[in-house]
């Protein structure tokens, strides 16, 4: 992760997007073969997808950043959900400012 992403702003919101690990499997397969390249690799290996998804969504809990589960959501829900959370987080500052 950068070390810019743990410097913003604390105004600034940053949301998590995290997927089935055997949906992320799936995806990066795909990738691979579009690139003409082997799948048989760490990179699509579902336990080590498995603790990237557990390691992210980890570190989203301790940041204080929502996380949204993408696996079954289209891009429009993604976005309905996202500014829900802003939303909810922009009111939540106005009446602790009250």
């Amino acid at each position: 992760m950068p070390d810019s992403l743990f410097s913003l702003n604390k105004k600034t919101m940053v949301v998590g997007l995290t997927t089935s690990p055997d949906r992320l499997s799936q995806i990066r397969k795909n990738r691979l073969l579009s690139l003409n390249q082997k799948v048989d690799t760490d990179y699509v290996d579902r336990e080590r997808i498995k603790e990237e998804v557990i390691f992210a969504r980890k570190l989203c809990t301790r940041e204080g950043w929502p996380v949204i589960d993408v696996s079954r959501r289209s891009v429009e829900e993604t976005a309905a959900q996202i500014i829900t959370h802003y939303n909810r987080r922009k009111e939540e500052t106005r009446d602790r400012m009250l």
